[in-house]
């Protein structure tokens, strides 16, 4: 493809194309009158966020771009490259020449007609600096090569961008590479390694005139290497970044202030301010601010960010995240950064783990904002982004644009090297789907309880929660999440009577309107009591408490109140039956000795007296963590303490650090294949180590462990290393159940209580479904309905329904304490009714198959209960039965009618249903007497 076109304005050619294109033919009328509308106005985030996630198609480069600007609809962009290639396209295909220089539409991320060459004899060609003119007519180029566009340059060069041709009259010659360039109307302000420009002594920092001669009368020499230069928007002073100690032998180390009209120091910051071992990369401004990006190295780095005032030159505020930021740019009021942050606990987010490339900050706070597209660490230093820049206001177009450039390979998991872009709208992507559990802890509730999804440019999302397939929510809440926390979310349905089921599904929807997808449903029964064991837990006010019966997912439920929920990770098995502690969900988590483990989702902190508490049952003899504290997520923790671990020979351990580590061991071993309970506690009695119940060993030498803040809960595995008898594996091979901890040291009578309580008899429920089930319309007197998916039931003219059970014998030393039947409506409009409808015994025969009106049984003379006008289109209901009457009928056979007693015709789902959650349930409640 040919991009040169002599006497072709470049820019004018992208401006009219834009405006054209932009514009989309609504009608045509007979007369000729054409009606034009612009495009639809991009899509919402959450506030104050203004670019979405999304990558868009953006050609690439073959090498690491260091340098861009924008002009009118152009960008351009500048490193060591030589070709350039399509969005989609592998490395080493459908490449087209473009030696360290590009030009590309910044709406299409395509190339435009301009193609320039910069070289150099020997060595690395590299274009480190780009800048436009205020007019926007020149392009300002730096770097290390001795030709640009064909001609010979040392370093520095112009660009006219109409044509796209060398302005030679623009020639000044650096002795060393030029890393950063600012133009205003009448002078270009330069940093670099340089230290003279043409014949004149000029040490990283210089001023030429737009003709190229070096300004006499400016001075601001730098004992190092500059990086940044930028103007105040009042164009009364100059911004310094980049890695020296002074300028014009002013203490400033990294960052400076200085005059626009002679280079004279106007605020210095001296070392300290920015540490010794960091420097500024990159500088942006706004209208009332500036912004820098800071890389360290070695102890004691500062690698964030720092907002500082224009009319003060005092900080704003700085970000302590750590890993190294190379660029910053504002788009309205948000800081938007490149680096390789991988820990920014130091601020109260998240700990160190696998690194981050891209993220947003409000201009007057350096809280992290719910923006996080990614790339890779990628070529050369692999530091992943390197440049950005804003294009915005663009002629034709509705959406800004946010470029970023740098050495990656990757973005948002995909191939794509150099370059990609973001912009304003629309977002398209939905949330996450969320992952949901539910339970009754308490009688006449059930709880549902879900993990906040993710999106990534929006951190506020909001839930809507759905109850046995309806189509109108019955809960509506919003919450905020982040990648590292995504907090747990809690509904209680109140008031269900006990032995009654539901099941639930949530939906996330994010500020653009997008919805997830609906969660799997999740279903519990309303209990009758609270389960013995869960009791115990509870009086005791646990911190955290993970019972473990969750059959899917990464997401731990937290049953405490304090919506202390953990993540899997490593894939541990889930579901796992038995579980330790009888029960209507009994299960627990299978772990692998290998790399599974569960972690807290907030840190903790503060917590210096304790009780950990937790079932086990395992063969290994390879021992491992059961539960700890860490200072990672995502990683094996460097810091750690507070362990709970198994020797190799099965033993117990607990241990802690005070100065010196302090250990409580186990005698016996309990590598058996049984479940066994384990408490662990410090406090005023010292380090107590309980099995099943027993005190097996204790240290009277530590009442308390260390003030440690932003830990994070383990279980099943992490980093035990220094810790006195370290097993073969730090991670656990078998299975936990029922986790919880405590904020205080627990009495051995609370102990024991908890083991105690783990063999009490608990309710349990029993749901069954009908053998047959069936109706009769005595309107159509010898129909038969035995197969049909739906129940009817009318008093005048009638329909009658009937349903037959099988019902179990009442399990060993339990009575039946409750039952009831469970329906749904059907969904058809008039599905519903108003009328009461009774649930009678049946004396006579019938059969599925062979029942119509006219050989319908006789009714028996009992009423069992009552449905309350069952009027709800989907809904589900469910009326208690005579307990006496069912406890009668047990180990034999229970049918049942279903009678109206007005004029409103009720259709329920039958046996028959395709959904097996619709189709009608008895359900019985055993417990102790």
């Amino acid at each position: 493809m040919n991009r040169h076109k002599a006497a072709h304005s470049v820019v004018h050619a992208v401006r009219t194309r834009r405006l054209t294109n932009g514009l989309v033919a609504l009608a045509m009328t007979a007369g000729g009158l054409g009606v034009l509308a612009t495009a639809s106005a991009p899509s919402a985030l959450t506030p104050p966020l203004t670019m979405t996630a999304e990558d868009l198609p953006t050609w690439q480069t073959n090498g690491i771009v260091y340098a861009m600007a924008e002009a009118d609809g152009v960008v351009f962009v500048g490193g060591t490259f030589s070709t350039i290639r399509p969005p989609g396209a592998a490395a080493g295909t459908q490449e087209e020449p473009a030696l360290n220089f590009a030009a590309l539409d910044a709406a299409t991320g395509e190339p435009i007609d301009c193609s320039l060459s910069f070289t150099i004899g020997s060595g690395t060609a590299q274009v480190r600096a780009l800048a436009v003119s205020p007019d926007e007519e020149t392009l300002y180029v730096g770097g290390s090569f001795g030709s640009a566009g064909g001609s010979g340059a040392s370093s520095l060069a112009a660009i006219d961008i109409d044509s796209c041709t060398r302005d030679t009259s623009f020639a000044p010659a650096a002795n060393g590479i030029v890393r950063a360039i600012a133009a205003t109307e009448d002078r270009v302000y330069l940093g670099g390694d340089f230290t003279r420009i043409n014949d004149t002594a000029r040490s990283r920092f210089a001023a030429v005139t737009t003709g190229g001669d070096v300004v006499a009368g400016w001075s601001a020499d730098a004992d190092e290497i500059g990086k940044a230069v930028e103007v105040t928007p009042d164009g009364q002073h100059v911004l310094l970044g980049g890695d020296f100690f002074t300028v014009n032998d002013a203490d400033s180390h990294a960052l400076a202030v200085v005059s626009a009209a002679d280079g004279d120091v106007v605020r210095a910051y001296p070392n300290g301010f920015i540490p010794t071992s960091s420097t500024v990369q990159d500088i942006a401004t706004d209208a009332t601010g500036f912004y820098t990006g800071n890389e360290g190295s070695g102890g004691g780095v500062f690698d964030g960010r720092i907002a500082l005032d224009l009319a003060t030159f005092e900080e704003r505020w700085r970000d302590t995240c750590l890993g190294a930021t190379q660029a910053v740019t504002v788009h309205e009021t948000v800081l938007y950064s490149g680096h390789h942050a991988h820990n920014c606990s130091s601020m109260g987010e998240f700990p160190n783990q696998p690194r981050y490339h891209l993220f947003a900050q409000s201009v007057a706070d350096p809280g992290l904002l719910g923006w996080f597209p990614d790339t890779n660490d990628g070529l050369g230093e692999q530091l992943g982004p390197r440049v950005m820049a804003v294009a915005e206001d663009l002629p034709g177009e509705e959406r800004d644009f946010l470029w970023v450039g740098g050495g990656f390979t990757t973005v948002n998991g995909q191939p794509q090297w150099g370059l990609t872009r973001f912009a304003t709208g629309p977002d398209t992507v939905d949330p996450s789907v969320p992952e949901t559990h539910a339970t009754s802890l308490t009688p006449g509730q059930i709880e549902l309880t879900w993990r906040a999804s993710l999106d990534l440019d929006d951190s506020w999302l909001t839930y809507h929660v759905y109850r046995d397939g309806g189509s109108e929510p019955i809960h509506t809440v919003g919450a905020e999440s982040m990648p590292w926390r995504r907090p747990q979310l809690t509904f209680v349905d109140t008031g269900v009577p006990a032995g009654e089921s539901h099941s639930y599904r949530v939906t996330a929807t994010d500020a653009a309107g997008n919805v997830s997808s609906l969660s799997a449903p999740v279903t519990a029964t309303s209990g009758t009591s609270t389960e013995p064991y869960v009791a115990a837990v509870l009086a005791d006010d646990p911190m955290l408490y993970w019972r473990h019966d969750e059959t899917s997912g990464n997401f731990a439920s937290d049953a405490s109140g304090n919506e202390a929920s953990g993540v899997h990770r490593g894939g541990p098995s889930r579901g796992v039956t038995p579980g330790a502690v009888p029960g209507p969900q009994a299960a627990a988590v299978g772990h692998d000795g290998t790399d599974s483990y569960t972690y807290s989702d907030d840190p903790v902190s503060g917590v210096r007296q304790y009780t950990l508490e937790t079932w086990f049952n395992t063969t290994t003899n390879s021992g491992g963590k059961l539960i700890g504290m860490g200072d990672t997520i995502l990683e094996e923790s460097y810091s750690h303490d507070n362990n709970l671990y198994m020797l190799n020979d099965g033993r117990l351990q607990f241990a802690l650090y005070t100065g010196a580590y302090r250990t409580a061991t186990s005698s016996a071993s309990y590598n058996d294949g049984e479940w066994h309970h384990v408490a662990a506690s410090v406090g005023p009695r010292g380090m107590e180590l309980y099995v099943d119940g027993q005190r097996v060993a204790s240290n009277s030498r530590a009442t308390s462990g260390r003030n440690l803040n932003g830990y994070y809960w383990h279980t099943g595995g992490d980093n035990l290393d220094r810790f006195p008898n370290r097993p073969s594996s730090d991670y656990f091979e078998g299975r936990l159940d029922e986790t919880a901890i405590y904020g205080s040291q627990l009495s051995a009578a609370r102990i024991d209580a908890h083991v105690d309580a783990a063999s009490a008899p608990t309710d349990t429920v029993t749901a069954l479904t009908p053998d047959a089930d069936t109706y009769v319309n005595g309107s159509a007197t010898t129909a038969s309905y035995g197969g049909d998916r739906q129940l009817a039931v009318r008093g005048t003219s009638p329909y009658e329904s009937y349903l037959r059970f099988a019902l179990p014998d009442a399990p060993a030393g339990t009575v039946l304490k409750n039952a009831a039947l469970r329906v749904r409506v059907s969904g058809d409009s008039f599905a519903g009714s108003a009328d009461d409808v009774a649930v009678r015994t049946v004396a006579g025969a019938w059969t599925e198959a062979g029942t119509t009106y006219a050989t319908r049984p006789a009714l028996g003379e009992q009423t069992l209960g009552t449905l309350d006008s069952p009027s709800e289109v989907n809904g589900v209901y469910t009326v208690a039965l005579d307990q006496a009457a069912l406890t009668a009928a047990l180990g034999g056979e229970l049918d049942v009618a279903l009678v109206g007693e007005g004029t409103d015709s009720l259709w329920l789902a039958s046996r028959e249903a395709t959904n097996a959650g619709h189709r009608p349930q008895l359900l019985l409640t055993f417990g102790a007497p």
